[in-house]
């Protein structure tokens, strides 16, 4: 269900040129029979003065049903006000006012006329719409649930005098007469019909999926006259139903035969499951629509596509999750690249973190023959769903940065390993998408090393392994780490993201004199500072093979840096020491932006294993007070440009983000939590110069 509703919207579009194409060539005699628009029905109904409140709040409800706010509201602007823009291959078309504004919206639609244009596209003044509207599929709504639906637009929204704006189409392309002709060809204008072998339960879910779900739209191959080729799963090609279909650059997935039950009501209440997170504008049908749904509506729309046989089924439980690193994740270009752009989120065993980050070993998205919709989301990015569960919105930035042959090792690698069996991504099919979306690129200087070249190293195995200590510290190295972090905890991605702490062109940089030592050190003095501060630990033996692939892997980031170079994105930045910290604020900051990686207390995440995905931020198993993380102002600009991570679009993490205030007030609240001493902390700064926001 990771697919985008803006391709659903553009899948329509393409049927608007097509129609319009062949309304050129339709005879005369055939025009006049086919433009003739249906006779205005249920004429004598009409609303009371003040409708019943109970049919408004259902009108309402239906609304939703329909996710009629999708469309009809242009961003930042009225509900169902209309304005929306809709890109198509043939201009840009504008959704309408639906508000009961007598003038520019529907306010003089009697009901007859309003259940022509919903059920058969054609408006009170005879015109047909594009059928961008799903009408083909409202043309299932029961009259009663079409009635309150009226009745809330008519008198549940404020009337907003907001015109309609005309076609960005030109000829020929906007005859409307077209569209009839289509209509006329395609059209099931049938209301839905319950199937008298199967119960309530199964009948409404096949209610709400065929009709004001429309999750045919989508979901559902094309014919020749891009038609939907089968409007619910009974009938003629009725195996085709929610099949799955090619939506442009996505792919919207099978739905047949869906996980379980509870797997897709939840989904469809959240965003998320064990499974999959929403991507793409499927957020806003979550955000909009389905997290409103009943608790029975949801069991019944997961109930009616479970029952739906497919050839290609779900996986029903979550494949098994080994702890153990693939080996190709260590010595294939795709597995390095994953390793240093991907793990932070979807972590090295591609289980991802539960209710934040999503899965990719078992994910539908990922292991779908066509990857069009993987690839989509790795070079445009992804967004969470914001809803009443998840209120947090998380955010995956497009890696457009990443050339075509980059991308498809990264994605060939996801897609077989964990379990994962789907076939290879080319080149090729990552240019073509490319090509389609025009993704935006981040116009940073820094240039991000790229850890799949160690490969090509005559010493590629010490490299990857002084990498791999990096980004593994306490799990490889655990009787000279003291804590749970690993050098990667502020040196992100291996040590490879501007203003994170890089070590591009650190080593070229040693020996220099150090004030906190009050002497010249060498790189690996710099090095065991680190394992005795900030991993709370042991020094390294300096001639060991851990210390010597770790100053290789130092050395290789180094490139041609000289020590008189200025390095792009170097250091954490600074941060104005003037700012004031308000500790009061910091414990608010913490609780929203932090609390979901290190814990309420500062503790940490653990996985069910027990193992830390993210590290403590207070405490005994995290830094200790001689760390340079334990001083506000570091600390405060490492999380100015670097925390929290998923929090905007930034290459390659979504990191940084908070105002310089908040960043300085959470961090004067973590670092002056409780956590470790450091014994020597006495012989610092012999010379003087002590910062004023060192803890000792």
């Amino acid at each position: 269900m990771d697919n985008d509703v803006s391709g659903r919207r553009r899948s329509r579009w393409k049927v608007v040129g097509a129609l319009a194409a062949a309304a050129m060539v339709v005879g005369a005699g055939v025009f006049w029979w086919v433009v003739t628009p249906p006779p205005v029905e249920n004429a004598g109904r009409a609303l009371p003065k003040t409708a019943d409140a109970d049919l408004i709040a259902r009108g309402k409800y239906v609304a939703e049903l329909g996710d009629c706010v999708a469309c009809h509201t242009a961003p930042g602007g009225h509900p169902m006000a209309g304005g929306l823009p809709l890109e198509t291959p043939f201009g840009v078309i504008y959704s309408t006012n639906i508000t009961p504004d007598a003038k520019d919206g529907i306010g003089k639609y009697s009901f007859g006329a309003f259940d022509r244009a919903m059920r058969h596209g054609v408006t009170a003044d005879g015109r047909h719409l594009y059928p961008a509207m799903p009408y083909p599929s409202y043309a299932k709504v029961a009259p009663d649930d079409m009635y309150a639906l009226y009745a809330y637009l008519m008198q549940g929204v404020e009337p907003v005098a907001a015109p309609n704006k005309p076609l960005g189409i030109s000829f020929p392309f906007n005859q409307r007469w077209g569209l009839a002709f289509w209509q006329k060809a395609f059209m099931d204008n049938r209301g839905f019909e319950p199937d008298p072998t199967k119960d309530a339960v199964w009948n409404r879910g096949a209610y709400l999926v065929e009709g004001l779900g429309h999750c045919g739209a989508c979901h559902t191959p094309r014919g020749i006259g891009f038609q939907e080729v089968a409007m619910s799963g009974r009938g003629p090609n009725g195996d085709k139903f929610v099949s799955g279909a090619k939506v442009e650059e996505w792919n919207a997935i099978n739905l047949r035969d869906l996980w379980t039950v509870p797997d897709t009501v939840e989904l469809l209440k959240t965003g998320q499951n064990r499974f999959a997170t929403v991507s793409g504008s499927m957020t806003e049908v979550i955000h909009n629509s389905t997290q409103h749904f009943s608790t029975d509506d949801l069991i019944a729309i997961a109930t009616y596509l479970k029952s739906l046989p497919t050839a290609h089924p779900h996986e029903v439980t979550p494949l098994p999750v080994d702890d153990a690193v693939p080996e190709a994740m260590f010595t294939t270009r795709g597995g390095l690249a994953y390793a240093q752009f991907c793990t932070d989120c979807h972590r090295l065993n591609g289980a991802g973190v539960p209710k934040v980050f999503p899965p990719l070993a078992g994910n539908p998205t990922v292991m779908s023959d066509d990857p069009a919709t993987l690839i989509h989301i790795t070079l445009s990015g992804w967004k969470t769903a914001e809803t009443n569960a998840y209120p947090r919105v998380f955010t995956m930035p497009g890696f457009a940065r990443l050339d075509d042959q980059e991308v498809a090792e990264i994605l060939t690698f996801v897609r077989s390993n964990w379990g994962n069996k789907a076939p290879a991504v080319t080149a090729e099919q990552v240019k073509k998408a490319r090509a389609l979306i025009d993704p935006k690129i981040d116009a940073s200087k820094f240039e991000t090393p790229r850890l799949a070249n160690l490969l090509n190293e005559p010493n590629a195995k010490q490299l990857v392994w002084g990498m791999r200590l990096n980004t593994e510290t306490h799990t490889l190295l655990p009787k000279n780490v003291g804590d749970v972090l690993n050098c990667t905890s502020c040196h992100l991605n291996g040590g490879t993201v501007a203003d994170g702490s890089p070590y591009v062109g650190v080593s070229a940089m040693f020996p220099s004199y150090a004030p906190r030592a009050g002497r010249e050190i060498t790189l690996e003095d710099r090095i065991n500072g680190c394992f005795l501060r900030s991993m709370n630990g042991k020094a390294l033996p300096k001639e060991g093979e851990d210390m010597k692939a770790m100053v290789a892997y130092f050395n290789w980031m180094k490139g041609a840096t000289k020590p008189e170079d200025k390095v792009e994105g170097r250091g954490v930045g600074k941060i104005d020491k003037n700012i004031k910290p308000n500790v009061e604020n910091g414990k608010l900051v913490y609780a929203a932006q932090c609390a979901v990686c290190h814990g309420a207390d500062g503790e940490g995440l653990q996985d069910a294993k027990g193992n830390f995905v993210y590290p403590p931020l207070w405490g005994d198993k995290s830094f200790n007070i001689g760390a340079g993380m334990a001083r506000t102002y570091t600390a405060a600009a490492f999380v100015k440009r670097n925390m929290p991570i998923g929090f905007h679009e930034k290459f390659p993490l979504g990191q940084g983000g908070l105002s310089d205030q908040d960043a300085v007030d959470v961090a004067e609240f973590f670092t002056h939590m409780p956590r470790p001493d450091f014994a020597p902390k006495v012989n610092d700064w012999p010379k003087g110069g002590k910062p004023a926001d060192a803890r000792y």
